[in-house]
C-alpha cells in the first residue's frame, strides 16, 4: 500500500525539487563557463578522459597552438584600432578636404557623420554589444570636439580663441553629461564631461587677462563643483574622476592664494587671498563632514589654508622677522579643536594641520640652534683667549645668518603646544587613536624648552656670562627629571632628558674655553652635578625598589652608569684644566690626573659587584692613559706614572671578581714603569736586574708545581723566564758584540731543551722563540751578503721551488701543524 500525499503537499514537494534542479544547473553552467574559458586560452597539458562514449562523427581538427589571447581582449583591441582610425580619418578630412565642400556640403557632412556616430550607440546597445557602442561613442565625442573647431574656422574666424574654447567647453561638457545620463550603459561619455568641465572657468578667467586671485577663485569655484558633483555621485569612474578633479583644482587654487598671501605687502594686500583660503578652508571642511574616507586629508589641507589666511594677514601687521611667530599662533588655535564634539577623523586632521605648522616653525628656528654647535667647536681653537663682549660674539664665526631673536619663544610656544596636546590627547588607558601620540608630544616638549633656553643668550645677545651659565642650570634641571621622572612615560622622557642634558653640558664645557675661570667654574659644576645625579639615581633605585614603586618611575642601571662615567669624564677634565689653569706643568698634571682612576679604584672597592662599577672603572682608565700621555716626554715621570698606575690595578686586583684582569695589567705596568726606569737611567746591562728576580721567581715556581703538580707552566715559570729572555733579547739586539747573543742563545737552548724533556709549554715556547729570534739576529748580516752575491733570479726561483714542495705536500704539511698544536696543548 502506498502512502500518496495531499496535493497541496506534493505540488510544494516537486517545487522544491525544481528549485534544487534549476540552482543546480546554474551552477554546472557556470563551471562550463569557466572550463571552456580555460580552454580557450590554453590547451591542456595532457589529454583529459572523456566522460561518455564519444559519438561517430567528424573528427575535430587539432589544436595548432595556445591562444595568446580571449576573445573579449581581441574585441576590444580591434574596436579600440577601429575608432582610432576613424578618428584620425576623420580630423584629415577636417583639416585637408574641409575647404573642398560648399556651405551646404560642410554642413550636410557635419550633420550626418555626427548624428549618426551618436546615434549607432544606441543601436548597439540594445543589440548588446557594448564594446562596439563604446569605440563608436567615443568617435563621436571626437567628431564633436572637431565640430566646435570647425565651426570656429568656418563661421566665427574673428572670435578670440580663448574665449571661444571656454564656451566651446562649457556647450560640450553639457552635452556630454547629457548624452552620457540617456545612454546610462556608456561608461565614456560621463568622465570626458566631468574633465571637460575643469576648463570653461579657467579659460574664461584667462580670456578676460583676469588678475591671479581671479583666476584662483575660478579654480576653487570648479573644484566645488566638481566637490558637489562627487558627493552626489554613487561610488564609480565618473566619483573618481571628480575626486581627482576636485583635488587638482582646488590644490592649484591653494597653491595659487597661499603664493599672493605671502607676497602681499599691507593688511589690504592680503584680504584678498586671506578670503579665498578661508573659502577653501571652509570647502575641505565641509568636505572632511560628509566624506568619511578623506576626512583627515581634507581637514588637513584646510586647517593649512586657515592658517595661511589668517597668519598672512597677522604677516603684513608685524616688523619683520615675527611673522612666523604669527602664523605660529594661528597653527596652535587649531588644537582647541581637540575636545570638541567634531567627527574624530576631522579632529585628526585639524591637529595634524597644527602639528605640520609647528614644525616648520621649528625648522625656521634651526639657524639658530644651530648657533650652538658651532660656537661651541670655534671655541676650541681660541683657548683661554679672553672672555667676548657678548654671546654671539663669544662663537667667534661669521654665521651666513643674522640672529634670530623671536627663535627662542618659538621654540617655547612649540614646547608649551606640546605639552598641551599631551594634556588634550586621550589618556593612555583610553583606547582612543591619540594615545599613542603622547610619549612623542611630551618627549617633544622637553626637548623643545630645552633647545629654547639654550638659544636664548645667542639670540638675544645676553652676554657671555648667561651663555655659560644658561646651559648650566637647564642641565641641572633636566638631569632631575632624569633621577625623579613622575610621568607614566618615565622611560621616553628619562632618555630625552638625558640626551638633551650631555648635548647642553658639552655645549656650555666647549663654550667655557675663553677663559681659565670660565673653565675650571664650568668643569666643577658639570662633576658636581653628574655625580650628583648618579648619587641620587642610586637613592631613589634603592627607596623606590624598598616602597614597591613602578620601574617606570626610578632611573634605570643604564642610566645610573652613564651618568657616572659622564662624571668620571668630567672630573678627568677637571683635573686636566685645573691644574695648567694653576701653572702646573704636564708632568704634574699627568700625576695630578692618577687621583681620579685612585678614587674610582676605591669607590669600586665599596660597589664590588654592582652593576655601575665596571663602567666607571673602564671610564677612569682613560684618566690613567692621559696621565700616560702627558707623562711621556719625560722618562722618570712616566716610569712614576706606570708605577702609580701599577698600585692602583694591583689594589684592585685585591678584590676577587677584578684579580684577573687586574693582576696581568699590575704586572704589566710594574715590569713597563721598571724598565722606562732603567732606561731613563742609561742601563746597559738588564741582566744584572733580572737575574735576581729570575731565580727565585724559577724557585717559587718549582714548589708551586710541586705541590700543585696540576699548575700550568705558564703560572709556575712564564713570568720568570720572561723576566730574564724578553729583556736581555731587546738589548742583543742592539749590541754589536758576540757574548750577550751567545750567552742569551745558550739560555734559551737549555730551556728550550727541558721544556721539551720535562713536556713543559712554556719553556718549550719562550725558549725557543728567543732561540731562533736570537739566531736570526746573528745570522741576518750574513744572510744580507750572501743574498746580495746571489744572481737577481734566484731569490725568485727558490721561493717557487718552496711553494711548489708545499703545495705538494700540503696535506702532509697540515697533519704535521695538527701534531705539533696537538703536543702543545698536552703540555702543561
Amino acid at each position: 500500500m502506498e502512502n500518496i500525499p495531499p496535493p497541496a503537499r506534493e505540488l510544494a514537494m516537486i517545487d522544491q525539487e525544481l528549485v534544487r534542479l534549476d540552482a543546480r544547473r546554474g551552477q554546472l553552467l557556470v563551471r562550463r563557463a569557466q572550463l571552456v574559458s580555460l580552454l580557450a586560452r590554453s590547451a591542456p597539458p595532457w589529454p583529459s578522459a572523456p566522460l561518455a562514449p564519444p559519438r561517430p562523427g567528424p573528427s575535430p581538427a587539432p589544436r595548432s597552438a595556445a591562444a595568446e589571447m580571449t576573445p573579449p581582449g581581441a574585441q576590444n583591441v580591434l574596436l579600440a584600432l577601429g575608432g582610432v582610425l576613424l578618428t584620425v580619418a576623420a580630423i584629415a578630412f577636417t583639416l585637408v578636404s574641409w575647404g573642398q565642400l560648399g556651405v551646404g556640403g560642410r554642413a550636410a557632412v557635419l550633420t550626418v557623420v555626427t548624428l549618426a556616430a551618436l546615434a549607432v550607440p544606441a543601436v548597439l546597445l540594445r543589440r548588446g554589444l557594448a564594446s562596439t557602442a563604446e569605440a563608436v561613442a567615443a568617435f563621436g565625442l571626437a567628431l564633436m570636439a572637431l565640430d566646435a573647431y570647425a565651426l570656429h574656422e568656418v563661421a566665427l574666424p574673428r572670435t578670440d580663441g580663448l574665449r571661444y574654447t571656454a564656451g566651446a567647453t562649457a556647450v560640450l561638457a553639457v552635452l556630454w553629461a547629457g548624452y552620457g545620463s540617456a545612454l546610462g550603459r556608456l561608461r565614456l561619455p560621463l568622465p570626458v564631461a566631468v574633465v571637460t568641465a575643469q576648463l570653461p572657468l579657467f579659460l574664461g578667467s584667462l580670456a578676460v587677462d583676469a588678475s591671479a586671485l581671479t583666476t584662483a577663485w575660478a579654480l576653487l569655484v570648479t573644484a566645488a563643483l566638481d566637490t558637489a558633483l562627487a558627493l552626489r555621485l554613487k561610488p564609480g569612474s565618473v566619483r573618481s574622476v571628480a575626486v581627482v578633479a576636485a583635488c587638482v583644482t582646488s590644490g592649484a587654487a591653494l597653491l595659487t592664494g597661499g603664493s599672493l598671501s605671502v607676497a602681499a605687502g599691507t593688511p589690504l594686500a592680503a584680504s584678498g587671498p586671506g578670503g579665498l583660503l578661508l573659502a577653501a578652508a571652509a570647502l575641505g571642511l565641509f568636505t572632511a563632514w560628509r566624506v568619511s574616507r578623506m576626512a583627515s586629508a581634507c581637514a588637513v589641507m584646510a586647517g593649512l589654508a586657515a592658517v595661511a589666511a589668517t597668519g598672512g594677514a597677522v604677516r603684513t601687521a608685524v616688523p619683520d622677522g615675527w611673522a612666523v611667530l604669527g602664523y605660529l599662533l594661528c597653527g596652535i588655535a587649531l588644537l582647541m579643536v581637540v575636545r570638541t564634539r567634531l567627527p574624530r577623523a576631522v579632529v585628526r586632521g585639524l591637529a595634524g594641520a597644527a602639528g605640520a605648522v609647528t614644525a616648520a616653525s621649528v625648522l625656521w628656528t634651526l639657524p639658530a640652534l644651530a648657533m650652538v654647535p658651532l660656537g661651541a667647536l670655534s671655541g676650541v681653537t681660541a683657548i683661554w683667549t679672553g672672555a667676548p663682549s657678548g654671546a654671539w660674539a663669544a662663537f667667534g664665526i661669521d654665521l651666513p645668518w643674522t640672529r634670530q631673536p623671536t627663535a627662542p619663544l618659538v621654540l617655547l610656544i612649540a614646547a608649551g603646544a606640546a605639552a598641551g596636546a599631551y594634556r588634550l590627547l586621550p589618556a593612555p588607558p583610553d583606547s582612543g587613536g591619540g594615545r599613542q601620540w603622547r610619549v612623542p608630544a611630551l618627549c617633544g616638549a622637553v626637548a623643545l624648552g630645552w633647545a629654547a633656553v639654550l638659544v636664548a643668550p645667542p639670540a638675544l645677545d645676553l652676554g657671555y656670562p648667561a651663555a655659560v651659565a644658561a646651559p648650566l642650570v637647564l642641565t641641572a634641571a633636566l638631569l632631575a627629571v632624569v633621577v625623579r621622572p613622575r610621568t607614566p612615560v618615565g622611560t621616553a622622557v628619562t632618555i630625552t632628558a638625558l640626551v638633551c642634558a650631555l648635548a647642553g653640558s658639552i655645549s656650555v664645557s666647549l663654550l667655557s674655553l675663553a677663559t681659565r675661570t670660565a673653565t675650571v667654574t664650568a668643569l666643577a659644576a658639570l662633576c658636581a652635578l653628574f655625580t650628583g645625579a648618579a648619587i641620587a639615581g642610586q637613592t631613589v633605585r634603592a627607596r623606590g625598589a624598598a616602597a614597591g614603586v613602578q620601574a617606570a618611575s626610578r632611573p634605570s642601571p643604564a642610566v645610573r652608569a652613564l651618568l657616572a662615567c659622564v662624571a668620571v669624564g668630567y672630573a678627568t677634565a677637571l683635573v686636566a684644566a685645573a691644574c695648567p689653569a694653576a701653572g702646573l706643568p704636564a708632568e704634574r698634571t699627568a700625576l695630578a690626573l692618577l687621583a681620579v682612576p685612585g678614587a674610582v679604584a676605591l669607590l669600586g672597592a665599596r660597589l664590588r659587584r654592582h652593576p655601575v662599577a665596571p663602567p666607571i672603572e673602564l671610564t677612569s682608565a682613560g684618566a690613567a692613559v692621559l696621565a700616560v700621555v702627558l707623562a711621556s716626554d719625560r722618562a722618570p715621570v712616566l716610569a712614576l706614572v706606570l708605577a702609580l698606575c701599577g698600585v692602583i690595578a694591583a689594589g684592585t686586583a685585591v678584590r676577587t671578581e677584578r684579580r684577573r684582569v687586574a693582576g696581568y695589567a699590575a704586572t704589566a705596568l710594574f715590569v713597563l714603569a721598571t724598565w722606562v726606569r732603567l732606561a731613563s737611567s742609561g742601563v746597559s746591562a738588564p741582566e744584572a736586574y733580572t737575574l735576581p728576580v729570575t731565580v727565585p721567581a724559577l724557585a717559587v715556581g718549582l714548589l708551586r708545581r710541586r705541590r700543585d703538580p696540576a699548575a700550568s707552566s705558564w703560572t709556575a715559570y712564564g713570568p720568570g723566564l720572561a723576566a730574564t729572555l724578553l729583556p736581555s733579547l731587546l738589548a742583543a739586539w742592539g749590541d754589536p758584540d758576540w757574548p750577550r747573543p751567545l750567552s742569551l742563545g745558550l739560555a734559551a737552548l737549555a730551556a728550550t731543551l727541558a721544556g721539551a724533556r720535562l713536556r713543559l709549554q712554556a719553556p718549550l715556547v719562550l725558549g725557543g722563540a728567543a732561540l731562533a729570534l736570537d739566531a736570526l739576529h746573528e745570522l741576518a748580516p750574513y744572510v744580507a751578503q750572501m743574498v746580495g752575491l746571489l744572481p737577481r733570479w734566484l731569490p725568485p726561483a727558490l721561493a717557487g721551488l718552496l711553494l711548489l714542495a708545499v703545495g705538494a705536500t700540503y696535506e702532509q704539511r697540515l697533519r704535521d701543524a695538527r701534531r705539533l698544536r696537538g703536543t702543545l696543548g698536552r703540555m702543561r
